[in-house]
């Protein structure tokens, strides 16, 4: 007699999985659906609250009261911590809306504000350029008229650089929260069902081995991670102008990230599935887990236009890390070297997770 042949079982489990989870409603409605109906709404109608960053350059007087001024101002992050290379870099790509450079002069003007504003940011770069004018009138007009020129000038130039647009921002931001809610939701379900129908229980009266059970579960929300990723992708590049720098080589490494992202949250799933004693249970602790990160990840927003004191809590997120890798390999065209930062939080967070995980997962 042959030996029980455990791929052809770990394959079968794969197909039924992903049988079962196309005929779940909820799960091509909270996985595929929902990130496309934002991006089509966000696509469509911008970014919202507006917020413009703005580069401080690193010899900007700072002692002057233009700069007092301009500090307090709650629409403009002026980004102090950038070194003069990302500062070129990020003002070339658009994530960077402005250079601002504030001089103090021996004479008439006292102040010159040199601002360099790039071509892949004109919205922003219009509206911080109003604001500067408006800013310089005041002061000029609290000097004295006859004296000419004035307190303060304004000095501007603009580079070329690819566009930066709303939907680059947004995709990889919808790309997260579904391969988030995939490897959650998903497993935690899946397993705690598994283990109340007894179905994992009847698994131990076959041959099938314990990894072929987790394996073909886990394979097959991998497959299907990767068809909803392959979609939204495509119809956030064809329909909405989604920036792929490289291609099909751009849209490779993206999948790359979320296989290696959605591992990471089927972690969370684990763990969720031997926490929880019913189904009713599940989506309270799961959400303990996705809110956090839908929210202050910056799925919607950029984390920089969050409060000082909220920020350092957004970067401890792993979704907020695979967002800023996604965003990175899309627009700018990184390689996955150039995203190892954010690949070592995720494993960090991989094998913290996974450590938990075989503490409490539950097979009966």
């Amino acid at each position: 007699m042959q030996p029980y042949n455990n791929l052809h079982a770990t394959l079968s489990i794969i197909k039924a999985s992903l049988r079962s989870i196309f005929r779940s409603p909820s799960a091509v409605v909270f996985s595929l659906l929902f990130p496309l109906i934002f991006i089509v709404i966000f696509a469509n109608i911008g970014g919202g609250a507006v917020s413009i960053d703005a580069g401080l350059a690193k010899n900007a007087d700072t002692l002057n009261p233009i700069y007092h001024v301009l500090k307090n101002y709650n629409v403009i992050n002026l980004r102090k911590e950038l070194s003069v290379a990302d500062m070129q870099k990020n003002l070339n790509k658009g994530s960077l809306d402005a250079i601002i450079n504030i001089h103090k002069n021996n004479g008439l003007p006292a102040y010159t504000l040199d601002v360099t504003f790039t071509a892949a940011s004109q919205e922003k770069g219009n509206m911080l350029r109003s604001l500067l004018k408006s800013l310089l009138y005041q002061f000029n007009t609290q000097a004295d008229p006859n004296v000419r020129p004035k307190i303060a000038e304004l000095k501007e130039t603009t580079i070329k650089g690819r566009e930066y647009k709303y939907i680059d921002f947004i995709l990889p931001g919808q790309l997260g929260f579904s391969l988030l809610n995939i490897g959650v939701f998903g497993t935690a379900f899946v397993f705690l069902s598994l283990r109340q129908t007894l179905v994992i229980k009847r698994f131990f009266a076959t041959p099938v081995k314990k990894y072929s059970i987790i394996l073909g579960e886990m394979l097959a929300r991998v497959a299907f991670a990767l068809l909803s990723a392959i979609i939204i992708i495509s119809i956030g590049h064809y329909a909405f102008g989604f920036t792929l720098v490289n291609g099909v080589a751009t849209v490779l490494n993206m999948l790359l990230l979320a296989f290696i992202g959605l591992v990471v949250f089927m972690g969370f799933g684990f763990i969720i599935s031997g926490l929880a004693r019913n189904e009713t249970s599940v989506p309270p602790l799961s959400n303990i887990i996705t809110l956090p990160q839908f929210l202050l990840s910056g799925t919607f927003f950029s984390t920089a236009a969050f409060p000082k004191w909220l920020q350092p809590v957004s970067n401890i997120l792993p979704l907020t890390h695979l967002n800023n890798a996604m965003r990175k390999v899309a627009f700018e065209g990184a390689g996955l070297l150039e995203v190892s930062h954010q690949l070592l939080i995720l494993f960090i967070w991989g094998v913290a997770i996974y450590a938990v995980a075989i503490k409490t997962f539950k097979w009966e």
